[in-house]
């Protein structure tokens, strides 16, 4: 599936966006059309044709498939002069076009997959991870959990990059806490019958069932899990990786009390609640997601930095990217650090009771601010060699 965006007037330099997504299964949702939607907005706002810059934005489908995405993406690079990839969720997916665009010598912009490896063992100089990982997911979630009497758990965890990433990452937390895990079963992508692991979650006694997977799975797990009677039986389920459109297809009977971590919601202030409108607008009044944001100002730092320069070299562009502030209206102040990974302040959400909700979308109460430099990994312990040298390493176009 393909989509073409463009502006043209007076444009002085041309740049091509591909919006890499699932379009057709569980992520739909949380990302598919909306990151579409939210890039066209970003060149929309930042008035790029007014600035001489004509910009176009294209998109595929990845499936939820490594080799699909690293085809649609060595195409874009060697045939349709793709310059940035955008949004990538499934972080199996990531990480294969995380070395493609450093063999081809472009750049990603990531969204949408949450394994910290992007920005830690395996980081490259040419992927900026903007939204969110595992680690500050697993900080928010399993630190407050834990803390308030959590003490023992149990994993439903996606088998994949993403899953296994996200589980280590909130076991250090759980650990960290005083907790220990007594147990875990790992399932396929796109899991439908959650009912043999949720049993042996149920018999493990563990006090938190925690799920790390995301999307559909997610979903399904929930809706299987209320019927299993997890939550009368005593246990608390935990969903480590939850998008507003989970709890809009959950329904607040089903997803009220769920603890979550977030970046971004869009009702936290005027300038969330001001895109969120244009943006249900432009989707059939559904609400934007975290990862729409971060498609949103990923691009408007993007082109921040094409117009400061000029031009669009990869290396002048992401070196300025990393050496100038970030400032949007979705995620306020923040900073890109050497190894790609944005910083900024994520948020401890708990899901309102259906008599608490004020009407449609009225989903979360922020709980807790996690401040930016709290939020994710310290410097030094990412496993990433990029914070061991001065200046990052991609190449200058020719």
């Amino acid at each position: 599936m393909l989509a073409a965006f463009t502006t043209t007037a007076g444009a002085q330099v041309s740049v091509k966006l591909g919006v890499l997504n699932d379009r057709s299964g569980q992520f739909v949702d949380l990302a598919g059309d909306g990151s579409v939607i939210a890039a066209e907005m970003a060149v929309d706002d930042f008035k790029a044709a007014s600035k001489g810059i004509k910009v176009e934005v294209v998109s595929g489908d990845h499936q939820n498939k490594a080799d699909v995405g690293a085809a649609v993406v060595r195409k874009w690079f060697d045939q349709d002069n793709v310059d940035v990839v955008l949004d990538v969720p499934v972080s199996s997916v990531a990480l294969a076009v995380n070395q493609i665009a450093r063999e081809k010598n472009k750049i990603q912009i990531n969204s949408g997959a949450g394994a910290a490896e992007l920005t830690g063992t395996q980081c490259t100089p040419n992927t900026i991870q903007f939204t969110y990982d595992t680690y500050a997911l697993a900080n928010g979630t399993a630190t407050a959990l834990a803390k308030a009497g959590g003490d023992s758990w149990f994993f439903i965890t996606a088998d994949y990059a993403f899953g296994h990433s996200l589980e280590r990452d909130v076991t250090a937390f759980v650990e960290k806490a005083g907790g220990r895990v007594v147990g875990g079963v790992k399932h396929p992508l796109a899991t439908a019958d959650f009912s043999s692991y949720l049993l042996t979650a149920q018999n493990s006694k563990a006090k938190v069932v925690a799920l790390a997977n995301g999307g559909g799975d997610t979903i399904n797990a929930i809706k299987q899990a209320a019927e299993f009677g997890i939550a009368q039986g005593g246990q608390n389920l935990a969903g480590m990786l939850i998008f507003i459109s989970d709890v809009h297809a959950l329904g607040l009977k089903a997803a009220q009390g769920l603890v979550l971590t977030s970046p971004f919601y869009w009702d936290l202030n005027d300038g969330t609640r001001a895109f969120a409108r244009r943006f249900a607008e432009r989707r059939g009044g559904r609400m934007p997601t975290m990862i729409h944001a971060g498609v949103y100002a990923g691009v408007l730092h993007y082109l921040k930095a094409v117009e400061a320069l000029k031009g669009k070299d990869t290396a002048a562009v992401l070196a300025w990217m990393k050496s100038n502030p970030t400032d949007d209206p979705l995620f306020g102040k923040g900073h890109i650090r050497p190894n790609g990974r944005k910083i900024h302040d994520m948020y401890l959400f708990r899901v309102k009771r259906p008599e608490e909700s004020k009407g449609s979308w009225d989903y979360y109460e922020r709980l807790a601010t996690i401040p930016a430099e709290q939020a994710f990994r310290p410097v030094g312990e990412t496993g990433c060699a990029l914070e061991r040298r001065p200046a990052a390493t991609a190449r200058t176009q020719p």
